[in-house]
């Protein structure tokens, strides 16, 4: 194998795909790239065994064809820190070389044999969305899913779809998010009507670059999702088990309802947090006819109090709530102004943004 790579675009590709690499595992080969040169691009492929992702590289140019396994540290750290515009890649055997203008590296690569199987898109597209809309809805609730969770359902994003409709879900048993984005075609149902997505395969997929008008096409085949936008293919495992039945959680009897500034409200609820300890637990939200206060108190440190005027007439509550979640949804709402809605001081509290975004948050005692 022989080429001419644009460094930039390659590092561009890099990047993306370094990134699913595990930090630790008992396996060598799946800390590698597999760089595999065709007629007129390089595709360059990673996996961690529950996530793949391949990437195709068209700026480049292959004097012949081949196929190489090499540490992705040591290949991703060359490039990055390479000076030249175009370097030359030339694999022998097992031995990679990389070429600059006044560079040369050897690397020690591995059998391409060994490498485990990274899907590509082959078939028609069950559901077609473009990247932008995916892009909003994926970080419209991928903050509320659970870290490492027992019930490893709440690890991953729920995927519904009716009609022209995709339905994004994510919660960690505290709060919940859920999303709305419609699509491009819908020529097929997900397997058993919904199908949950592992966060990472979904933070990986908010990471694509490309034109919010790209067409991402998806597909499912066994346990797995495949999707591909312009030069880029993500394949991941499906998360198994029962996800929780969110519609159940959602209010439809509160009485109390304001419009709220998304950034002065995130504001207020920051400053607020300064003061604000593990052992406080939160911020308690003092709503009142045409005032809505921000309080923290920590015995050890102070109190902390932000006073915001709304337009309010309904009755007084005071609730609770963790500062960071709070936090969290106010920096994702990409309208001006969001609703909140309110029942009694021991219910969650629901955030609305136009109708396509929805925010549970459970209350805490102060």
């Amino acid at each position: 194998m022989k080429v001419k790579l644009n460094r930039a675009a390659f590092q561009e590709a890099l990047n993306l795909v370094t990134s699913i690499i595990p930090a630790r595992t008992p396996k060598d080969i799946l800390r590698c790239l597999r760089i595999t040169a065709q007629e007129d691009a390089v595709r360059l492929c990673a996996t961690d065994l529950e996530v793949g992702i391949s990437y195709r590289v068209s700026q480049v140019e292959v004097e012949t064809t081949g196929d190489i396994v090499v540490p992705a540290d040591k290949i991703a750290s060359i490039i990055r820190e390479s000076i030249d515009e175009v370097i030359v890649m030339e694999a022998i055997e097992a031995t990679v070389h990389i070429k600059g203008a006044d560079s040369h590296f050897t690397i020690y690569g591995h059998d391409p044999e060994q490498f485990p199987n990274v899907p590509d898109f082959e078939g028609d597209a069950v559901l077609e969305m473009t990247l932008g809309k995916l892009q909003i809805s994926i970080e419209h609730c991928l903050f509320s899913a659970a870290r490492e969770s027992t019930r490893y359902a709440l690890n991953g994003v729920l995927w519904e779809v009716n009609g022209k409709k995709l339905t994004l879900v994510a919660t960690d048993g505290r709060r919940l998010a859920k999303a709305v984005a419609t699509l491009q075609s819908a020529g097929g149902v997900l397997p058993e009507g919904r199908v949950i997505v592992p966060a990472k395969t979904m933070g990986l997929l908010d990471r694509i670059g490309g034109e919010e008008s790209s067409l991402v096409a998806i597909r499912f085949v066994d346990n797995q999702i495949i999707l591909a936008c312009d030069s880029v293919v993500v394949s991941s495992n499906l998360v198994e088990g029962n996800f929780p039945k969110y519609e159940d959680i959602i209010p439809k009897d509160y009485d109390k309802k304001l419009s709220l500034n998304t950034d002065a409200a995130l504001s207020a609820v920051r400053r607020a947090a300064l003061l604000a300890t593990e052992d406080s637990k939160g911020v308690r939200i003092s709503l009142g006819e045409g005032t809505m206060v921000f309080t923290s108190r920590a015995p050890e440190t102070g109190d902390a109090q932000i006073d915001m005027a709304v337009d309010y007439k309904g009755a007084p509550i005071d609730i609770g709530f963790n500062p960071q979640f709070l936090s969290d949804v106010l920096r994702v709402i990409k309208t001006e102004t969001f609703e909140l809605h309110l029942g009694e001081p021991d219910r969650p509290g629901m955030i609305k943004s136009g109708k396509d975004f929805l925010y549970i948050i459970m209350p805490v005692n102060l």
